[in-house]
């Protein structure tokens, strides 16, 4: 299906240095929101301690549930509404992590006889704090570690330097644990490795690996940041929509470097910012149909879904936006910059 004219000429490639502006204006936006909220807001899946759901018959005042939670042991917990404000429910977050049935029965208690009103929990988590942290190093591990392998496809498949790939991802792992033994945190750690990474595919000239890579650090930098920025928190089913965010950016780009890889083949004497702007071009009509499709149901699944799956629909939807947009400004012209480093050598 093609809705769009076969001979359509925009210039992305033309409009790549405002794309760049605005790119490095959100990652920066990203690391200061991070630095002022001293990191990630953090879920009980890997802070730990204790979240409950309660649903009361009528209508409660909120300062009325903190008082029956000083009450009853809980004054540091934190408070919020949960879903419509009609439903009467709210989320309660504590950091303790006690008996699941005596804390149900005494939050019962305390808040029916605090409020004047009939209150039911709706469910209890607890996660241990050392259970947390191990989710936490698990999650940061998964990510690295999609990042690397993708790396390594995208060289074999795109460079046919399959032997380097594997060398540069054996180095990093490597140095990974090497580093870890050094006792530094999970997230120095990917960092360090990123950046290694990076490093090595520009000495070594992976351009294609370079591009996607970064695409996907820029993807998923920018959805963290605007978690951050609106104060959500990051759980489980979050680093889930991460991963996938990383897989559906990935798709799309491998389908422009596919067809930029396709016509540098047959028109060898083309100028190499023509024909990467030619590729988006013709790949245009199949990226604004699978981005459209898939944003009308991750929204659907944002406005409909309720309030255990909103988050995750949330960062799905910012991804595929985000994805959409990097696969044409910024994977793509970064294999311009090769263009340039060939003139000056």
């Amino acid at each position: 299906m093609q809705f769009i004219k076969p001979d359509i000429n925009i210039d992305f490639i033309g409009k790549r240095r405002a794309a760049y502006v605005v790119s490095a204006a959100l990652i920066v936006l990203t690391v200061v929101t991070l630095i002022w909220h001293r990191g990630p807001r953090y879920g009980i899946d890997f802070a730990g301690g204790t979240v409950i759901q309660v649903q009361f018959k009528d209508t409660v005042d909120i300062e009325a549930v903190k008082q029956g939670l000083a009450e009853g042991g809980l004054g540091q917990a934190m408070v919020q509404r949960f879903g419509p404000v009609e439903d009467n429910e709210y989320l309660i977050r504590s950091d303790l992590a006690d008996n699941p049935d005596a804390l149900s029965d005494q939050l019962v208690e305390t808040l029916s006889r605090r409020t004047g009103v009939p209150v039911e929990v709706q469910r209890i988590e607890m996660v241990g704090p050392q259970v947390g942290k191990d989710l936490q190093k698990k999650a940061l591990q998964a990510i690295f570690y999609a990042l690397l392998f993708i790396a390594i496809y995208i060289s074999g498949r795109f460079e046919q330097r399959w032997t380097i790939a594997a060398v540069i991802a054996a180095a990093l792992i490597g140095a990974v644990y090497g580093l870890s033994l050094l006792n530094l945190s999970m997230a120095w750690l990917i960092f360090a490795g990123v950046v290694v990474t990076l490093v090595l595919f520009w000495f070594l000239q992976l351009r294609y690996a370079m591009g996607a890579i970064v695409a996907l650090i820029h993807d998923v930098g920018i959805t963290v940041g605007v978690f951050s920025l609106m104060g959500k928190e990051f759980t489980l089913p979050i680093i889930a929509a991460l991963l996938t965010i990383i897989g559906y950016s990935l798709n799309d780009t491998i389908i422009v470097f596919d067809r930029i890889r396709e016509n540098i083949r047959h028109h060898p004497r083309r100028r190499l910012e023509e024909t990467v702007n030619r590729s988006i071009n013709e790949t245009l009509s199949r990226t604004i149909l699978t981005s459209g499709t898939t944003l009308i149901v991750v929204l659907a699944l944002t406005l409909l879904g309720g309030g255990i799956i909103h988050d995750f629909a949330f960062a799905l939807l910012i991804g595929i936006l985000v994805g959409t947009y990097s696969s044409v400004f910024v994977a793509s012209p970064l294999l311009l910059l090769w263009q340039g480093r060939a003139r000056r050598t």
